[in-house]
């Protein structure tokens, strides 16, 4: 090993072990469960930092072109049962389409395609969830629902992982994480237009946590007299 190879990996050694000093145990230790009953019943909020709705579609069959959107909101309602009574309801904000392209959202999320002045949400509520086979050990299955697009309601079938629950090493709340796909014509919706340069089938990829908020304190009672 040379001089500069000795000083890159003391300097990258001393960066890691900084790094590990500011980090909590917690952190560096933490894991999550897939057990569902693990998990407390109530109503979970989506964390508005970690989450990602990406989608992509043939683009003159070079490519699968890949938008994502940057703002959304999602509720969901975690019951005894888990994720056979489960119910979610999510609205994506339609003018936060990215597609890296300024010229291209704005082609996307006017009048000719999204409409997103008009039509300024789009949501999803979910209907109904069949169990399947687990994935990498963990629960999954089918979760169908209703998906709104320009006024337009249509069923739409996703597959669901359920990746894990754990309390946040972090905020401490009680912490859900899901991944799911699927896929939808677009044609459906009413959104034909460019047909065939852009393909019909959209593909879509869902990384989503969940966290129950804390509860709030409730007022003492007064003294009696």
């Amino acid at each position: 090993m040379n001089r500069r190879s000795i000083v890159a990996f003391a300097a990258a050694s001393a960066a890691t072990c900084a790094l590990l000093a500011c980090t909590p145990l917690r952190v560096v230790t933490h894991s999550v469960s897939a057990s569902e009953t693990a998990v407390p019943a109530g109503a979970y909020t989506l964390d508005a930092h970690h989450w990602s709705v990406v989608f992509d579609v043939d683009h003159l069959h070079y490519t699968r072109f890949v938008m994502r959107f940057d703002r959304a909101s999602a509720t969901l309602d975690w019951r005894a049962n888990g994720l056979d009574d489960a119910a979610v309801h999510v609205s994506i904000d339609a003018a936060s389409l990215d597609t890296n392209v300024p010229v291209l959202d704005r082609m996307v999320t006017g009048s000719q395609m999204l409409d997103a002045a008009q039509h300024p949400q789009i949501r999803f509520a979910s209907t109904r969830f069949v169990r399947g086979a687990d994935v990498n050990g963990k629960p999954a299955g089918k979760l169908t629902g209703n998906l709104t697009i320009r006024g337009v309601t249509q069923p739409v079938t996703l597959d669901v992982v359920f990746n894990g629950y754990a309390p946040n090493p972090l905020t401490k709340q009680p912490t859900i994480g899901f991944s799911a796909h699927g896929a939808f014509s677009r044609a459906k919706f009413g959104l034909s237009t460019w047909y065939p340069a852009v393909g019909d089938d959209v593909d879509v990829r869902i990384e989503a946590e969940f966290e129950q908020q804390a509860q709030a304190a409730q007022p003492a009672e007064p003294a009696s007299q």
